[in-house]
């Protein structure tokens, strides 16, 4: 949700859809015309190396954005497909790709929820999960992937989704960060499908890191990274700041909360927005700072752990 002034967001992104821009040499990128609250502008995929190259992320189920990556490596050969994780506007379209040319996917692995779904949870959020898809090579932390003049890192960047991973071209001292860092919003963490304990140490491996640029599922490049990281995690930790402020005045639902925190928020996110505060409040009483009743879930009502 974009809504805050804290982070320096940028929304300046004229790339058109099925355009392909060249950001940086052996770094070109193509948009999907899947534009969204969610999405921004559409999916952005990538195609990395000259002559012998891999997409990363070749979007949603969309015959026109796979034409568009196919003409985009006319001439070259794919051999390597590399998926960032398993929403439906990242994953699916591996199918068309991989039946094209013929290269093996990496991945962390096929979808699944950051937690099992606790039985009292009358409600769960439709992550839009893929949960059609298989690598063919399950990667993990520190794998690295390479090609004909580049070389990949996987790093386990969890909390979006449980098998989010980002890539870093540590020699180029550039990442591919998936949804996990955006720079025109932030990120949703939706839980059982995201986790925010996940998603803060995520941020924190990220902003340890050495690469300075971000290239991300969605919207501009990331100039700074790591410092741009450090702006997200202070966002997280105001927004923790704000639900124990208003938890201070007495037991809340998540809509009163919300409410009380998303100031001007577009209605269209106002669910998801309900998930983000359900992922600090599952932190905050895993942590022993808020109590509920039961389990901590979407219809829960919340108060100090204290009991002020």
């Amino acid at each position: 949700m974009a809504e805050n002034d804290d982070i320096p967001f940028n929304k300046n992104f004229p790339l058109k859809t099925g355009v392909v821009e060249e950001v940086r040499p052996g770094v070109r990128r193509v948009l999907c015309g899947n534009p969204s609250p969610f999405t921004f502008t559409g999916t952005v995929s990538y195609i990395i190396g000259t002559g012998k190259v891999a997409i990363i992320d070749p979007g949603p189920d969309n015959e026109a954005h796979a034409a568009a990556l196919l003409d985009a490596v006319r001439g070259e050969t794919v051999t390597h497909i590399l998926v960032t994780h398993t929403h439906n506007d990242h994953s699916p379209n591996t199918g068309r790709i991989k039946a094209a040319t013929g290269a093996p996917v990496y991945a962390e692995g096929p979808h699944r929820a950051s937690r099992p779904r606790y039985e009292s949870e009358k409600h769960s959020p439709e992550s839009g999960a893929d949960r059609n898809f298989v690598p063919d090579v399950r990667i993990g932390h520190g794998d690295v992937i390479e090609g004909e003049g580049w070389r990949l890192e996987a790093v386990a960047t969890p909390g979006h989704t449980a098998n989010h991973l980002a890539f870093a071209w540590p020699e180029r001292k550039l990442s591919f960060v998936g949804d996990h860092v955006m720079g025109w919003s932030t990120s949703i963490v939706a839980p059982p499908d995201g986790s925010m304990l996940d998603y803060m140490a995520s941020l924190e491996r990220l902003a340890a890191r050495d690469e300075d640029l971000y290239f991300s599922g969605h919207g501009p490049e990331i100039p700074e990274g790591p410092r741009y990281v450090r702006f997200l995690i202070r966002h997280r930790q105001a927004r923790e700041a704000s639900i124990l402020h208003r938890l201070a005045k007495g037991e809340a639902d998540i809509p009163t909360m919300v409410r009380a925190i998303y100031i001007g928020i577009d209605p269209r996110l106002m669910r998801a927005a309900g998930y983000s505060v359900l992922a600090h409040l599952e932190d905050l009483v895993a942590r022993g700072i808020v109590a509920t009743d039961g389990d901590p879930v979407i219809e829960g009502r919340y108060r100090l752990a204290n009991g002020e």
